[in-house]
């Protein structure tokens, strides 16, 4: 089985290229499977190889399912994990065939190549895998709580960042009129820049400025664009760099609480202004363009003048110039939404945190950490 696997990959062929759009199909394949495991049929276990050299033993008490999507609870694929870590993948049962985690983000389609829109269910599991296995336990830091992901929507706007036939990332979005979350009427009255991630090896190659560059070029028509909150400092960065290289973009990007509406967003170079007059001189060794997770990494910030009043009184003129536009927005701009009250605001942990323990548990993958540890903002490693 794991020599089929390897076999097909020798050969140029991968999960994304020959995965039929048809998850109850794989659904019903893996099933069947581990029912096979559970019988416990031959006089031993086959084993699965890891690149250390270790070998798993492919038995029941080494398999379970993952829910690929959050509102799908029945999308589901069948994973091998480590005994030694039994909340790290490092195998996906598909095709009849045991698949490296590797080899499910890799492609032999040319075409596949730049920022790609998902489309097959294929992609799916590679965003999934990119998600939830990759950043969620291997590439970001187990031990802080300000970040944890939830499988996307089944529905999720998402595009993958291709390199030299392998997913090196992605980003998702949240569109204009969409739904805010599960149990909410609540409408986003913008396009928002929800989710992103890097690999740790490919950062620090202006991958996080180029994501969102191509998110400002896809909504080019909308006056504007929302990042969700909170903004990781990694994110933050980014956002910086990004506004410093593009100025024109500076009037439309807003970090937003959902829907979007005037009382839910700030401005975000505006933002950038304001911190830049109270931080501290940057600390030696900041990354410059921070291409990690959905916030972003640590950056040199631009020195404060040392004529901090004259920066304070040009920063207040800025943001009575940004007051000025948005008293001249139209009304309807926003949309039949209206500003929410501080205690109507929907919040985070209410939203999330019920789909936070129920992946946890249909999952098998999350920490012992509670639902607050849920952010449904820009996020991830980048």
């Amino acid at each position: 089985m794991e020599a089929e696997a390897a076999r097909r990959a020798a050969a140029g062929i991968y999960p994304v290229d020959i995965l039929e759009d048809d998850p109850e199909g794989l659904r019903e394949a893996a099933l069947a499977y581990y029912a096979t495991l559970g019988e416990g049929a031959g006089p031993s276990p086959e084993v699965f190889s890891l690149p250390t050299g270790e070998q798993v033993k492919l038995e029941a008490s080494s398999v379970c399912f993952c829910t690929v999507h959050h509102d799908e609870p029945q999308h589901k694929v069948l994973v091998l994990v480590n005994p030694q870590d039994t909340k790290t993948v490092v195998a996906v049962y598909i095709k009849g065939s045991w698949w490296p985690t590797e080899d499910v983000l890799r492609t032999s389609d040319p075409a596949r190549e730049g920022l790609k829109k998902v489309q097959s269910f294929g992609e799916r599991i590679v965003l999934f895998i990119l998600n939830v296995v990759i950043f969620g336990r291997l590439e970001r830091n187990l031990d802080a709580d300000d970040m944890f992901f939830l499988p996307h929507s089944v529905k999720e706007q998402a595009k993958i960042l291709w390199r030299n036939g392998a997913a090196v990332g992605f980003y998702t979005t949240k569109m204009k009129g969409s739904l805010c979350g599960d149990g909410t009427a609540a409408c986003y009255v913008l396009p928002v820049f929800d989710t992103v991630f890097v690999r740790r090896q490919h950062r620090r190659q202006g991958l996080g400025m180029a994501l969102l560059q191509d998110f400002c070029k896809t909504f080019r028509e909308d006056e504007a664009l929302g990042l969700s909150w909170p903004i990781s400092p990694a994110m933050f960065q980014v956002c910086r760099k990004f506004l410093l290289t593009c100025p024109e973009e500076r009037g439309r990007l807003w970090e937003v609480e959902p829907p979007g509406a005037w009382g839910q967003r700030v401005n975000i170079w505006l933002k950038i202004q304001l911190q830049q007059c109270r931080l501290p001189e940057p600390q030696p060794g900041h990354s410059e363009d921070g291409s990690g997770a959905g916030r972003s990494s640590k950056d040199d910030a631009p020195r404060p003048s040392g004529d901090g009043e004259g920066n304070k009184g040009r920063i207040l003129g800025e943001l009575e110039n940004m007051k000025n536009d948005q008293d001249g927005v139209k009304e309807e701009e926003a949309g039949p939404v209206r500003p929410m009250e501080a205690s109507q605001k929907p919040c985070q942990a209410e939203l999330w945190g019920k789909e936070v323990k129920r992946t946890a548990e249909d999952a098998g993958l999350a920490g012992g950490q509670g639902g607050s540890s849920c952010r449904p903002a820009v996020r991830g490693q980048i």
